[in-house]
């Protein structure tokens, strides 16, 4: 969070505090100046922002669809469209935000272009004109000196929003001349990157504040001043033609996978959102989870969580999420009893939490797409288990501080029924949907064949025909107003009429769910699919309620339509300035890292500074995360991390015996990004939470914290059992594993919350503990009664094959030398064949080894065998053969662990009882 945002949010804390939290103009002002640019400039440069905007959204649009294939006009290979999108993101950060003045702030908008001025003149190869390097490292630092006013865009600023966007727009039209000099530069090539390089890193302060700045300037320093580095990090260092063709000409640094995710992904997802927002979901969202929650304990807060879960489908931003929900259900959690802090807290973990919550996870969920290699139907598969289980134990935390307190719910609007009713009606309604669910496959299924090229057409006209049934339904019901929560609370709403006045605003988020899970089409189209039928919604929407409602005045509902379209067009551009400068910036990181080979130094240093032990790895990771993310936005720290140590971890694992699956480890680092959101001094989601109270910043995010340790310890969890990842399970196993890893995380929560079924003492907290790592990881204690493997002699190498049944791993410690000749030992899984004898199952899967001087020597590795994929290779010494043992199940681990829970609900009824009854 940059210095300027972080002194905003607290002195509009501040002046909130005491006051019942900001005016409505004011949260939105707070929301502006971090995600969607704070300059309010005249009526005529808004309106040249707007159209700029919706622009951008138009041209996202056109290239994610099928159009121009089928028109043969307007179609743009990749780096075309990366370069194209930065442009769009460069102008409007520029235009629409004004850059900070404080002192810290200055010193660093004149130091980075000086200092970098100098390095790339430092950094030139003999011979190569540098005249002008000076000239364009003065220009951007008088600009940013000129100053930056908020309710104007003065020349200077124009000017760099000009160049910048036409540094970025130079890849599309030189795009063919750059194809026929790859890696020869020519002077045009040097000063357009020179320029961008410097206008791109000023908008990164102006937009995202001062930190990515500063760490993609630190790597850019370590390119050229590799030589003068650290033994340890040294390389031969970069010269200013290499950098600039690594990093602006080709696609490794700016215009690298990152941008390209944000180009062909996220911006979509973003849009869709926006749409969504615009056409009224999220206030429905709200509204339908107080009147199924708001009437239970502490119901306001637990309104919360789930409505910020269903508001993180529509927003990705932690902060617009806060007071997008915040400012409706903080005061009625204040209501009930909750403190400011406590009610800021809640608000703060659930919203940031929307990042993690499949199907449309946040930016980063579609950058491990590209960088783990998968598609995004498992890395939703993988993060499903986790992200729900935290959201209910959030659930769980909200119930424990409502019980600590002895609060309320809110009254009822209506007798609730029976509870036998009351479980038939809900077992009816789940049939219902499962029918309805089974119905639409098949007859999907059935459509394709039938109707072949036509058939999208017939399923836009069910579609279309079953949302005009459900907004007729909905028309019958009373619209849906956003209360006003400081207000007296006589009711809730009816769920029944709630529920059934917003049921059309689900059909987009079936369209989107339905293309990425079962018909599995790319993240893109997906979300391209979604955002046009959202727009056929915004359109259609306020005409058809004028028509079912006979209100009239069909022309006014027309233009209402286009407006609240045309607002969600702006609003999805201005909310992606941000992360698509982001994604840029964060690709001058990775450049360097792919240019300079900073990973393998940086490997060195980890494991110097670990001791080669696992656990104080994935510590150091999570806290550079936490780090990290106090400047960082969550997607360019998951893509700075991932970058560093992602690999690290990986390697390293595998030298110490644990086979850690690479989606476990970018998950691992999505995890502490997104905490970085509430960690004090610097989350700017607590700041925006303790805006809408009236609380403490810095007190509200400490609670959060605690809050968000269930988030914190589930990484940690999956990288060791990675059953919760659901990798290597099936459908039973898998639902097993759901139901263990939410009692274990409310168990968890529990004992984090100091009160289970009453106030805990410090060992039934440690007893709840120990309980929650049984459940969640019962092989710990398992390997330590029975051994999983056995160990045989390198020479029992072919014995070993013969005795593991088939689909079974063996676990091979061989030791040989790396890539670049460095002796390195590992652990390689070795998946054993089919075969009717040892020799047969050890050919089979790829290995030749002989015995020389007692040392069992790999001979040969077949290509593309399940050995090479292992990892192994010719000339390897096998020092160790671990097969699998008889060990009994697991699972046992559990009955003392029962056992031992059995006995605290034991004790904690004893103390609970009288408490009751004094009650």
């Amino acid at each position: 969070m940059s210095d300027d945002k972080q002194f905003e949010a607290a002195a509009v804390e501040q002046a909130a505090a005491g006051h019942a939290g900001l005016s409505q103009n004011e949260l939105d002002e707070l929301v502006a100046s971090a995600d969607t640019g704070g300059r309010s400039p005249s009526a005529a440069v808004a309106r040249l922002i707007m159209i700029t905007a919706i622009v951008w959204s138009l041209f996202q649009l056109w290239i994610a669809s099928p159009i121009p294939f089928m028109v043969g006009f307007g179609v743009f290979n990749d780096t075309e469209a990366r370069s194209i999108h930065l442009a769009f993101a460069l102008f409007l950060a520029y235009a629409a935000y004004p850059a900070a003045r404080t002192n810290v702030q200055l010193a660093l908008a004149v130091g980075v272009p000086a200092l970098l001025t100098v390095l790339f003149m430092f950094g030139a190869k003999e011979g190569t004109p540098i005249w002008w390097i000076p000239i364009i490292g003065v220009a951007v630092i008088a600009a940013i000196l000129l100053g930056s006013p908020k309710d104007r865009v003065p020349p200077w600023e124009w000017a760099l929003a000009i160049v910048g966007a036409a540094s970025s727009l130079y890849l599309y039209f030189a795009y063919d001349a750059i194809a026929q000099r790859v890696g020869a530069p020519i002077l045009v090539d040097f000063v357009v990157a020179v320029a961008g390089l410097l206008i791109l890193l000023e908008a990164t302060r102006r937009a995202l504040g001062p930190a990515l700045m500063i760490v993609a300037t630190v790597f850019l320093v370590y390119t050229f001043l590799g030589p003068h580095m650290p033994s340890i990090i040294a390389h031969k260092g970069n010269n200013l033609s290499e950098v600039v063709n690594h990093q602006w000409i080709t696609t490794e640094g700016v215009f690298g996978i990152a941008l390209g995710v944000s180009t062909s992904f996220v911006f979509l997802f973003v849009l869709f959102g926006s749409l969504l927002d615009k056409a009224g979901a999220g206030n429905y969202f709200i509204q339908v989870a107080f009147s199924l929650m708001g009437h239970m304990r502490g119901g306001p807060a637990k309104a919360a969580v789930v409505s910020s879960a269903m508001t993180g489908l529509i927003s990705g931003s932690s902060i617009a999420n806060v007071v997008t929900t915040g400012t409706f259900t903080i005061p009625l959690m204040k209501k009930v009893g909750f403190s400011a802090e406590k009610a800021g807290a809640v608000e703060v973990a659930s919203s940031v939490n929307g990042q993690i919550m499949p199907p449309v996870m946040g930016a980063a969920a579609f950058l491990m797409v590209e960088y783990v290699g998968i598609p995004y139907f498992d890395v939703v598969k993988h993060a499903f288990v986790p992200a729900v289980i935290s959201y209910i134990a959030l659930v769980y935390i909200v119930h424990l501080e409502a019980m600590k307190a002895k609060m309320e719910g809110l009254p009822r609007a209506y007798e609730p029924k029976p509870l036998v009713a009351w479980l038939i009606s809900l077992a009816f309604t789940i049939a219902v949907i499962c029918a309805l669910s089974f119905a639409v496959y098949f007859g999907m299924g059935w459509i394709r064949p039938v109707f072949g090229a036509a058939a999208g057409y017939v399923i836009f006209g069910m579609l279309t025909a079953v949302y005009v049934a459900l907004l007729f339904v909905a028309c019958r019901e009373e619209r849906l107003h956003m209360d006003d929560p400081n207000a007296p609370v006589t009711a809730l709403p009816l769920p029944g009429p709630t529920i059934r006045a917003g049921l059309h605003f689900l059909l987009p988020v079936v369209v989107l769910v339905w293309a990425l899970m079962v018909d599995r089409l790319s993240p893109g189209l997906s979300a391209f699919w979604a955002a046009s039928f959202m727009i056929f919604i915004l359109i259609t929407q306020r005409p058809l309620e004028a028509i079912f409602r006979g209100e009239g005045n069909f022309g006014g509902a027309v233009s209402h339509g286009i407006r609240e379209l045309i607002e969600g067009l702006e609003a999805g551009a201005r909310n992606m300035i941000g992360i698509g400068i982001a994604t840029a910036t964060a690709g001058i990181i990775v450049g360097a890292v792919s240019q300079t080979g900073v990973g393998s130094a940086l490997a060195d240093v980890v494991e110097v500074l670990s001791r080669g032990n696992i656990m104080a790895i994935l510590l150091l990771t999570a806290v550079l995360s936490l780090i990290l993310g106090m400047g960082l936005p969550t997607t360019a720290n998951y893509i700075v991390v991932s970058a560093l140590l992602a690999p690290v971890i990986v390697t390293l694992g595998q030298q110490n015996g644990l086979i850690v699956p690479l989606i476990a480890v970018h998950l691992f680092v999505f995890y502490f990004g997104i905490m970085a959101d509430v960690t004090p001094p610097v989350g700017l989601a607590s700041f925006a939470a303790a805006a809408v109270s009236g609380g403490d910043p810095i007190r509200t995010g400490v609670v959060a914290f605690f809050y968000s340790l269930r988030t914190a310890a589930l990484p940690f969890l999956f990288i060791f059992n990675t059953e919760l990842l659901l990798i290597d399970v099936n459908w039973a196993q898998g639902i097993f594993v759901f139901i263990v890893a939410t009692v274990a995380m409310l168990l968890f929560a529990a004992a984090t919350q100091g009160w289970f079924l009453t106030r805990n003492r410090a060992y039934e907290t440690i007893a709840l503990l120990l309980i929650a790592f049984t459940l969640f990881r019962p092989g710990f204690w398992m390997d330590m009664v029975v051994p999983p493997y056995d160990n045989r002699p390198p020479a029992e190498l072919e014995q070993a094959m013969a005795d593991t049944d088939p689909g079974q791993d063996l676990r091979l410690t061989v030791s040989g030398l790396n890539a670049v000749g460095d002796p390195v030992t590992f652990t390689a899984l070795v998946p054993v064949p089919e075969g009717e004898s040892g020799a047969d199952r050890l050919f089979t899967s790829g290995i030749e080894a002989v015995e020389r001087d007692g040392k069992v020597i790999i001979d040969n590795v077949a290509f593309d065998s399940p050995a090479q994929k292992a990892g192994l290779d010719w000339d390897q010494e096998i020092v160790e053969v671990l097969a699998p043992s008889s060990q009994p199940p697991k699972y046992l681990m559990y009955l003392p662990a029962l056992l031992l829970l059995a006995g605290v609900v034991l004790l904690q009824r004893r103390r609970a009882t009288p408490q009751l009854a004094s009650a």
